[in-house]
């Protein structure tokens, strides 16, 4: 990467992920005015998004997250949840059902969050 920033349209296709899926990650959610994901983009005054390095790691962490081969993970607070922090334990200690349809799903998360845990590790996150 030559340029310091990115448009959305350089990002989309440098990643493969559709310039909407990205605007929705980069969007306020209306129910609690925050964004869904935070630090997906840097924002002009005009509200143009500009993506730099971080911004694009980020991107490349999520997409990892929630498309694990042909398989999508449609949660994405799950996902914000991940990148944020280290909920390994939470999950596995809670018994609060809501992020899991099937009781295979609990399998895949934990597959997720390991995947997560060696690339923050490998990131030095």
């Amino acid at each position: 990467m030559t340029k310091k920033y990115l448009n959305i349209s350089e990002v989309s296709k440098m990643l493969q992920i559709e310039e909407h899926k990205i605007r929705y990650w980069d969007s306020i959610d209306p129910k609690t005015n925050k964004h869904r994901i935070e630090g997906i983009s840097t924002k002009s005054k005009g509200g143009t998004r500009y993506f730099n390095r971080d911004n694009i790691k980020k991107l490349e962490k999520l997409k990892s997250i929630l498309y694990d081969g042909n398989n999508h993970n449609y949660s994405i607070k799950l996902a914000d949840k991940i990148l944020s922090s280290n909920i390994r334990n939470d999950i596995k200690n809670s018994n609060d059902k809501r992020y899991f349809s099937h009781s295979d799903n609990y399998e895949k998360i934990d597959q997720i969050l390991n995947k997560m845990k060696l690339l923050l590790k490998n990131n030095n996150i």
